[in-house]
């Protein structure tokens, strides 16, 4: 059995050759296919490149860039010479990119366009170790002429001109690789601080897609859409590991705005999002029937009740004999066409894992026929460590533990993990890596528990479980689940630590509130000016307080206030991979949230931007503060 992931690709590449895809990238309108045999031969031409220009064991190589399959090409050609891979999100600021290039140690960068070397060339000064700076598309860097830039394809020739003068050395240093070298260091997320490279073994890739699969298999017919940053682990296990284990085909979108369209045109077996996203299409499909024609309403209205009576019973595992004539009529009136609209008419493997899903959001494509399930895990454990099983599913849990991983609750009700996934430790931070173990057990910092079936039901980070003055504990993520269910709110930050009631920072969802205010002549010139208008908060009030109906009376939010700002990765104020850093939001609105519990109706606000470039500026504005009626 192969031990490491450039094992799997030589693998692949003599079983299938040039008569599967590996991969297929949209460009120019046109999907582009590469083979097996080409994948292999575009990562053997690469790594002998670096060789030649002068590769070390254990050099690293930075990847700054969206997904393409030269992204895999650098990935695994580092890997194939012993050495790792360090994602960069390609939307990271300055800063961002600086610290974890100069942290890293890399001496190698790829980055794939012009935006992405300009940002590196005005901070070259501050990462002396990078030694070539490898650029994909050279497009509009004609006159560039830094000695450390180099384009990809000229060292693609080099390692050819290498491999001719040396026949068999690359065979030579793939053979000598060992499944405990580390594959890649992959950066948390940093929401409680600077992000930690956290170093994963081929080990660790190969156990976590093998035992997934052993649930949940994947099949070389399928086809997967990778469109979620690939520096993120759970994409990093599904068009990397999993892929090469199981050699189904990887599609790349032409552009992130046409991730949609290409969704539908691949049509998948296998996709995996974030909550984010899957809110997002929920958004989108009650904008679609709000603007479809009666007919098509009705049939939605109608189709609606069956697929949800549907999802009840596939969900309890029950069934009954008129079960199969409703699915079936609803699949011809509503479902079918549906689903083929936002690409799901395919799925099979559908996941949502870095955050909790709401169940409101989860029962509606459990509805629809898709068989979506929630997965929970870490970059610390290479992606999934707990996952929903078919027929085995339940909306308040996140699963149960997948072949080879261990999960108990510890005495303060941390979840705690074990098994062959678990990384090597957090790279140059061995007190880090010392804290996040207590005998031999990962600490997730997640609370949770397990129900009577081992399923772990995951309640919010341990740091964010909020405590009412009157000593009433609640779950902030819970509530912003709920609101974030209304096709109005896009994201909510609720507070409520140590104070009398709970109350929440809203964000509106930019393009359905637009379209609800220029359905009723609501004229508006910015983000800012839309979302402090009376009518936008009657709306937004209304929507809370639906939301407030399924919640406890103490957990009910009294009041919120409407951000004037999207809350923004480039500001520090969320993720990469838009998780909230709740902590630094509160500190930066803390204004905002006092006047939350004070009596003030309006309050004048300053707040200062920044762009992906380091540039910024400073807005003010009036806001107001909102208390929500009784449900």
């Amino acid at each position: 059995m192969a031990e490491t992931l450039p094992h799997l690709l030589i693998e692949n590449a003599r079983k299938y050759a040039n008569q599967k895809v590996a991969l297929r990238e949209k460009q120019f309108g046109i999907w582009q296919s590469v083979t097996w045999q080409e994948y292999l031969e575009n990562v053997r031409d690469l790594a002998l490149g670096l060789v030649e220009l002068g590769y070390e064991p254990g050099d690293k190589l930075a990847i700054l860039g969206d997904n393409r399959p030269e992204w895999l090409y650098c990935e695994l050609a580092i890997q194939c010479l012993g050495g790792a891979s360090v994602g960069i999100f390609p939307d990271s600021h300055i800063e961002q990119v600086r610290y974890i290039i100069d942290h890293s140690d890399a001496v190698f960068l790829m980055v794939e366009d012009q935006e992405q070397a300009d940002k590196f060339l005005q901070i070259k000064d501050h990462c002396p170790k990078v030694r070539h700076v490898i650029v994909d598309d050279m497009k509009g860097m004609r006159y560039y002429d830094d000695p450390l830039l180099i384009p990809l394809k000229s060292v693609q020739i080099k390692g050819r001109e290498l491999g001719l003068k040396e026949p068999g050395l690359f065979e030579r240093r793939v053979q000598g690789l060992d499944r405990q070298t580390v594959a890649i260091l992959a950066y948390t997320s940093g929401t409680t601080g600077l992000p930690k490279g956290a170093m994963l073994t081929h080990s660790n890739m190969l156990s976590m897609a093998r035992n997934h699969d052993q649930t949940d298999p994947a099949y070389p017919e399928d086809n997967h859409v990778s469109f979620l940053p690939l520096p993120w682990v759970g994409e990093q296990m599904t068009a990397v590991s999993w892929n090469l284990c199981k050699g189904f085909t990887v599609n790349f979108p032409e552009k992130v705005e046409t991730v949609p369209e290409n969704i539908r045109e691949i049509g998948p077996e296998i996709l995996f999002a974030p909550p984010r996203y899957w809110e997002k299409v929920c958004s989108d499909i009650q904008v679609k029937i709000q603007d479809a024609a009666w007919i098509k309403r009705l049939f939605y209205k109608l189709c609606m009740p069956i697929g949800y009576k549907l999802a009840d019973y596939r969900l309890g595992n029950r069934n009954s004999w008129y079960l199969g004539p409703l699915e079936r009529l609803g699949y011809l009136l509503m479902f079918r066409s549906l689903k083929n609209y936002f690409g799901m008419g395919n799925l099979r493997n559908v996941y949502t894992g870095g955050a909790a899903l709401g169940p409101e959001i989860f029962n509606l494509f459990q509805a629809l026929g898709v068989n979506i399930k929630q997965v929970y895990g870490q970059t610390e454990t290479a992606g999934i460590a707990v996952g929903h099983r078919n027929g085995r599913i339940k909306l308040t849990t996140v699963g149960e533990p997948i072949p080879g991983m261990e999960i108990r609750i510890s005495d303060s009700g941390e979840i705690l993990t074990r098994g062959p996934t678990v990384f090597a430790g957090y790279y140059k931070n061995e007190d880090a890596t010392h804290n996040a173990f207590v005998d031999g057990w990962l600490k997730t910092g997640d609370q949770g528990l397990l129900d009577e079936d081992g399923h772990l039901i995951m309640i919010d980070r341990m740091k964010d479980v909020m405590e009412l003055t009157d000593g009433t504990k609640f779950s902030p993520q819970l509530i912003e689940n709920k609101l974030k269910f209304s096709m109005y709110v896009s994201e909510a930050v609720v507070v409520g630590k140590d104070r009398p009631y709970v109350a929440a920072m809203i964000n509106m969802d930019m393009a359905n509130v637009g379209k609800w205010a220029e359905n009723r002549n609501l004229t508006y010139t910015t983000y800012t000016d839309l979302s402090q208008k009376d009518e936008v908060y009657d709306l937004i009030a209304g929507e809370v307080a639906e939301a407030n109906r399924s919640l406890p009376k103490a957990a009910r939010v009294t009041k919120f206030v409407m951000l004037h700002k999207e809350l923004d990765a480039d500001d520090d104020e969320m993720t990469r991979t838009r998780k909230v850093r709740r902590s630094f939001v509160e500190e930066r609105y803390a204004q905002l949230v006092e006047a939350l519990y004070g009596a003030r109706e309006r309050l004048q606000v300053t707040s200062d931007i920044r762009y992906r470039d380091g540039k910024g500026f400073r807005m003010e504005t009036n806001v107001q503060i909102r208390t929500v009626p009784e449900a």
